[in-house]
């Protein structure tokens, strides 16, 4: 009769997970068995944005109209991953624009926060990039995206602030040059109910 091996998982992130744990003095046993499959299918959610893209997003669902207004999609939440600590931030983000002849299905926006919140993350890049891509693929006279987190780096070590919420703003095109859009924008922020 052949004798059993013990193999190791074949899955390198299951791999790195298991030598984490057996790092930190524990070994995956007593409970912990399936940890590092666990772990690796949970990090494989946290980091999907990879996957995926704003040209994805766009592909279909954006439409022809006429509409000289503000269009606002407020209180998006999401969940992202501290490049630099790889521990959770989380929060709300909220998107407006110009429309300059086109229009997106509203869910576009809340997709397309989860492309860039499912990243290694940092929030100044995120709320940078949510914005620019709005620009690229629907092409408004202006876009403004602020994103408002907790960060699990701030709260759980370092400074150990559990209550500092970051705010990013980025402004294009009408938010930017015209005053009296970018304080309509903040104006809608303001009215909301949390």
């Amino acid at each position: 009769m052949a004798s059993r091996k013990t193999t190791r998982s074949a899955d390198p992130l299951e791999a790195i997970i298991r030598d984490l744990i057996v790092a930190l003095g524990r070994k995956p046993v007593y409970g912990m068995e399936a940890t590092p499959e666990r772990a690796a299918e949970a990090w494989r959610v946290f980091t999907r944005g990879y996957q995926a893209s704003a040209r994805e997003v766009f592909s279909e669902g954006t439409f022809e109209a006429e509409h000289d207004g503000i269009v606002v999609v407020r209180g998006i939440d999401f969940y992202s991953v501290c490049e630099h600590h790889l521990v959770p931030f989380f929060g709300k983000c909220h998107i407006a624009y110009l429309p300059s002849g086109r229009i997106a299905g509203l869910s576009k926006f809340a997709r397309l926060v989860d492309v860039h919140a499912r990243r290694l993350q940092v929030q100044e890049r995120m709320t940078h990039d949510i914005a620019h891509d709005i620009r690229t693929h629907l092409k408004p006279h202006g876009v403004a995206v602020q994103v408002e987190a907790r960060h699990l780096c701030m709260a759980m070590r370092g400074v150990e602030q559990r209550n500092a919420d970051v705010v990013t703003t980025t402004l294009l095109g009408a938010f930017k040059t015209d005053p009296a859009r970018a304080a309509e924008f903040r104006a809608l922020l303001s009215r909301r109910d949390d």
